[in-house]
């Protein structure tokens, strides 16, 4: 079992402020961390700061936000772990041959969002520090209409084993969330609970996963020193089905 040693730690979790982030922040806190959570949409970061109720710090930076990451990253100064959640680029779910070239290209935003971070983040990291991603289970399992999710998840996930290979002993880990009930799902309507339910029908866990139960994943790679180049599914099996 992992013991709790993030008590006085230093986190900063960008796309902190909803979803697994915020979960994440939540969990972080209570764990005694020093948590600092960013995002970039004005409503998010308000209610991430009636959430966290002054036990963790709230601030505006995107991850294509070159110049608020820094202004972040040096106000906290020493960071003992790095994460990155955010979304960062728009997904087109549909087949690739009815996509543009644009379309396309615009889900990479994730992964050059996830660089940014890195790139600008890695010069504040403790000597023991680690840095957590947040990829997707269609990086490994695909279904018709998405190759976006896919292959920006894959290259999130091969970008992993890359820098931990590079910037030991520096740990670097990703997360892979399957179909978790979110609020980018709300545009489902009345319908959200019916559609998710028949999305996860052939899940092994069959319904979708909470925030909570993702960031637990994300806490499970900060807290094991012995763990690096990982990706950690939390997906209700989802990969299997």
């Amino acid at each position: 079992m992992t013991s709790n040693n993030l008590a006085g730690k230093k986190v900063v979790i960008i796309g902190g402020t909803a979803g697994i982030g915020l979960a994440a922040a939540v969990a972080a806190a209570e764990l005694g961390a020093k948590v600092w959570a960013a995002g970039r949409t004005a409503a998010h970061i308000e209610t991430a700061k009636k959430i966290a109720n002054g036990r963790f710090q709230v601030r505006q930076a995107d991850t294509h936000d070159a110049a608020a990451l820094e202004a972040l990253f040096k106000e906290v100064g020493t960071i003992d772990h790095l994460v990155s959640a955010a979304i960062g680029g728009e997904r087109t779910l549909k087949p690739f041959l009815e996509q543009t070239e644009d379309q396309f290209k615009a889900a990479y935003d994730k992964l050059w969002g996830y660089a940014k971070v890195v790139r600008i983040g890695a010069p504040y990291l403790a000597k023991d520090g680690a840095i957590t991603l947040v990829s997707g289970s269609p990086a490994r399992k695909i279904r018709p209409a998405q190759s976006p999710l896919s292959c920006v998840g894959a290259s999130v996930e091969n970008l992993v084993r890359c820098l931990a290979v590079e910037m030991a002993p520096i740990r670097v880990n990703v997360v892979s969330p399957g179909t978790v009930e979110t609020s980018m799902f709300d545009w489902m309507g009345a319908e959200k609970a019916d559609k998710l339910k028949a999305m996860t029908a052939t899940h092994l866990i069959k319904r979708a996963g909470t925030p909570e139960e993702v960031a637990a994943g994300i806490l499970f790679v900060m807290q094991n020193g012995f763990v690096t180049g990982t990706t950690v599914d939390v997906d209700g099996g989802r990969i299997l089905s």
